[in-house]
């Protein structure tokens, strides 16, 4: 990291010869000015299906419509889209003449070729769709390229309302259209559309084909269903490169590393040959799974095989660390491949920018800013997003209003990163206000701008506001989703409502007997692990075992216990609520124990004053090889504090300077400072003091309030005077 700090300064070679980049394509979904109705109990896509000017015709019917005789416009029409038939610059005006000639009354191929044709151009799509709506008859090629256009430009509900007309029409999918549509299924996680194209395909006997058979791996690997991919893989009779790096991916999204491992082992033993795709997906597996040193050592493994990694390659070990919040190891994985040297694309910039929000490094933000100015990669909506995000979350809202002011075309993802600045800072109106604006500009806000300022109120304990606005959200035919009320239910426990937030837990489950209206809530919703962890919590909060033992029931049966966050919750919940001994026996149940679950029950021994155990398992937590956090550590000083274990204490202090561990979080610092004073050893905690650098207004306190735990009344005053000096308040 501090190799890619040192290089981004002035008249560095990274700075120099830009790599030219084309502008990226402008994603705005347009109106689509008719509707089609598909009949299924899948969830409903993030935003509403546009509606239908008019019901979809049978095949049969157009097959005794008038045809008129071709005249020699239209066989002009026809010759010239045959010649051109590759080319879209010339469409308009081979439409005009269509239209002067009614040629799409004379032969329907004419109308036909020139959507699929408006098709292929983002910004001709608006044609493609006008034309698609009049056209009298339709073909399966053409809505094949409709299809292929939305899945393109991820329109989805666009995609889906076309195919309903497709089947209301009579069309039956061909092997070309079958993978556009399962993929569609997958991006959206829209299970009871694609197990129903699985069921065609069946029938149609398409499932031959190798490649629905790999987008049928493609469709369940992302929609969780391993079991169904894995059962597709085998059942396949041809199998090319895509279906085994198919299944790799499969296989480690679900964390089972190894499984992939040996899958793409055996793609060499059955005779096929990984490629480049093959091995990124290994090599992005193992760094979203948080293995980042087999990620870099099989990046070089690759070029035993004659590959060179390229840009994609070096993209998914910096997502993996990203993901997995390993952001040194991000910026490092960043150095590495321009020394590669090998150009970054705006995938790159748009992953690594979160490094420096993450480690709040400003100043390596803004000169990442310079480098991709100079790099002209800029111009493209996820890159000023996650600038934006970047700004933010380093404090400095005024750069990312610059950006945001300054961008021209801006996504709804921006607009949703401006908003999340805004709510973040404490500024929930201004983040309203801005919801507000989009409207005016004829931007649409989804579910995830509104979620944003939900968490908003939330947190600020502004119940009704935010009730008021989850009825306004449902109101613009949007749907809450689960994010939706976790954020309320988190919010809430965390301000202090947390009667709230458990009333609200149940209410999803049975919405009838709860406090939304039907058009809110019509019916239950499906909890996951972030919404029972935030229901234990309030549970803990408001030490209500029996209901806690509800919970706990309740991740038995849906198998949420082996999620170590839901362990930590219920380990959690049953210590403050006084039973220690369920604490230890969820503890103890619970495989792959991270730190927080160790935290969890470190601080359930200390909130049940077995000070002892609580340092006992500590050294337990050093044994299993799990790395302490600042929060144990704080934890842990305090018990010394109580215990006034002046010893243990003392090892503690020399393990934070030994390990680094946030040394320069003052936080930790008044944790010691507050140790060393109920031990009694004023000598050491104003060395802990004075070590310091950047003192906040909680270090200040700490020392004052060891000078008068141990009264020592006269350096107290003389603290004091420092205090006022440096603008600080004291608090005693």
């Amino acid at each position: 990291m501090e190799l890619l700090r040192s290089s981004f300064l002035p008249n560095t070679p990274f700075f120099t010869d830009p790599s030219p980049s084309q502008p990226p394509i402008n994603l705005h979904t347009p109106k689509f000015n008719f509707r089609a109705c598909i009949d299924t109990n899948t969830p409903t896509l993030p935003n509403p299906q546009p509606h239908l000017a008019f019901t979809a015709k049978k095949a049969s019917d157009f097959a005794n419509s008038y045809r008129a005789q071709p005249t020699a416009e239209v066989s002009h029409c026809i010759s010239l889209l045959r010649v051109r038939g590759n080319h879209v610059a010339d469409c308009r005006q081979v439409h005009a003449l269509a239209l002067k000639s009614n040629a799409f009354e004379v032969n329907s191929w004419v109308g036909n070729k020139l959507a699929m044709l408006y098709s292929k151009n983002y910004e001709l799509l608006d044609y493609a769709q006008k034309l698609f709506d009049e056209m009298p008859e339709r073909t399966v090629p053409t809505y094949a390229a409709l299809i292929r256009a939305y899945c393109r430009y991820e329109q989805w509900e666009d995609l889906f309302v076309v195919f309903g007309l497709m089947v209301e029409e009579g069309m039956v999918p061909d092997m070309y259209v079958v993978p556009t549509l399962l993929k569609a299924c997958a991006l959206t996680k829209i299970v009871g559309i694609g197990r129903m194209i699985h069921g065609f395909v069946i029938r149609k006997e398409m499932d031959l084909d190798v490649y629905v058979g790999n987008s049928l791996i493609d469709f369940y690997a992302n929609c969780g269903d391993l079991g169904f991919a894995v059962s597709v893989f085998g059942a396949m009779r041809e199998r090319d490169v895509v279906s085994w790096t198919t299944l790799v991916s499969a296989y480690m999204n679900e964390g089972l590393c190894e499984e992939a491992m040996e899958v793409f082992r055996s793609m060499k033993g059955n005779g096929v040959k990984r490629d480049l795709i093959s091995w990124n997906a290994l090599v992005s597996g193992f760094a979203l799974n948080g293995e980042i040193d087999l990620a870099l050592q099989y990046l070089e493994a690759m070029k035993e095989e004659g590959l060179r990694p390229r840009v994609n390659s070096w993209n998914g070990v910096i997502s993996g660390c990203i993901q997995n919040e390993y952001f040194e190891d991000a910026l490092d994985a960043f150095y590495n491949m321009l020394c590669f040297p090998e150009e970054p694309n705006f995938v790159t910039i748009a992953s690594i920018l979160p490094a420096c929000a993450g480690l709040k490094d400003l100043i390596l933000g803004r000169a990442i800013h310079g480098f991709i100015l100079k790099r002209q990669l800029c111009d493209n909506t996820h890159v000023e997003g996650s600038l934006i995000g970047m700004y933010s979350k380093c404090g400095s809202k005024d750069y990312a209003e610059k950006v945001f002011s300054m961008t021209e075309t801006k996504s709804i993802g921006m607009w949703n990163e401006m908003i999340a600045a805004y709510v973040n800072s404490g500024e929930t109106e201004k983040g309203i206000e801005l919801l507000r604006v989009m409207h005016h500009h004829g931007l649409k806000p989804d579910v995830v701008s509104y979620n944003t300022i939900l968490a908003g109120h939330a947190r600020n304990g502004q119940k009704n506001e935010a009730y008021e606005l989850l009825h306004e959200l449902v109101r613009m035919d949007l749907k809450p989703n689960i994010v939706s009320f976790n954020v309320l239910i988190s919010g809430f426990q965390q301000f202090g409502l947390s009667f709230e937030a458990l009333k609200l837990f149940w209410t999803m489950q049975s919405p009838c007997d709860g406090c939304f209206a039907d058009f809110v809530l019509p019916e239950s919703i499906q909890l996951n692990s972030i919404t029972v962890a935030g229901a234990l919590a309030a549970c803990a909060d408001l030490k209500l075992l029996s209901q806690g033992k509800e919970i706990h029931g309740y991740t038995l049966r849906c198998g949420f216990e082996r999620n170590v966050y839901i362990s930590s919750a219920l380990v959690d919940m049953y210590s403050k609520c006084l039973d220690i001994d369920s604490a230890t026996e969820v503890f103890r149940k619970t495989e792959d124990r991270n730190t927080i679950c160790w935290n969890s029950m470190i601080a359930g021994h200390v909130n049940n004053m077995q000070l002892n155990l609580a340092l006992e398992h500590f050294c337990d937590m050093l044994e299993e090889g799990v790395e302490p956090s600042s929060i144990t550590l704080m934890i842990l000083l305090l018990t010394c504090g109580n215990m006034t274990a002046l010893r243990f204490g003392r090892a503690l202090h020399g393990y934070i300077i030994k390990t680094q561990l946030d040394e320069s979080d003052s936080t930790l610092a008044s944790a010691l400072v507050g140790m060393y004073a109920k031990c009694g050893s004023i000598k050491e905690a104003k060395s802990v003091f004075d070590f310091e650098v950047k003192r906040d207004a909680f270090l200040w306190n700490a020392m004052l309030s060891a000078y008068s735990t141990n009264g020592m009344l006269n350096n107290a005053l003389a603290l004091v005077g420092e205090m006022e000096l440096v603008g600080v308040v004291p608090e005693i």
